[in-house]
């Protein structure tokens, strides 16, 4: 049997919403940030699962990144991250972006490898 899943559904006007599914009847789900526990947290019962409310709070909001936990059971189900300030000199998308041309450029020159290895055999 599967475990419970959380996954957003959306953020607006300063709340993450999600949908739980797979937990119990009355699930306690509790936000943490810096490892305390965020007021506010909503549960409510859908005919598909749970939909979670929880408001983020102006106070969380500095510069760099922040992360929220969503967690059920002391599970960690979710996670919301926020970032915010001015970007780091090495923004790390763009490190991301750079890796991913690069293993592309990796799988074409592998597979040209194996095509050229694949009709020498023949």
């Amino acid at each position: 049997m599967a475990g419970p899943t959380l996954s957003q559904t959306r953020i607006a006007n300063g709340t993450w919403e999600g949908l739980l599914t797979g937990a119990g009847a009355a699930p306690r789900v509790e936000a943490l940030h810096d490892g305390t526990a965020l007021p506010g947290v909503e549960v409510v019962a859908l005919p598909e699962g749970h939909a979670v409310r929880v408001p983020l709070p102006g106070a969380i909001l500095s510069e760099g990144v922040q992360v929220v936990l969503l967690r059920l059971d002391g599970e960690v189900l979710s996670r919301i991250t926020l970032i915010a300030g001015l970007p780091p000199d090495e923004d790390l998308r763009a490190e991301v972006g750079l890796l991913r041309a690069e293993l592309d450029l990796l799988k074409r020159a592998f597979r040209r490898h194996c095509a050229e290895t694949s009709d020498q055999g023949r």
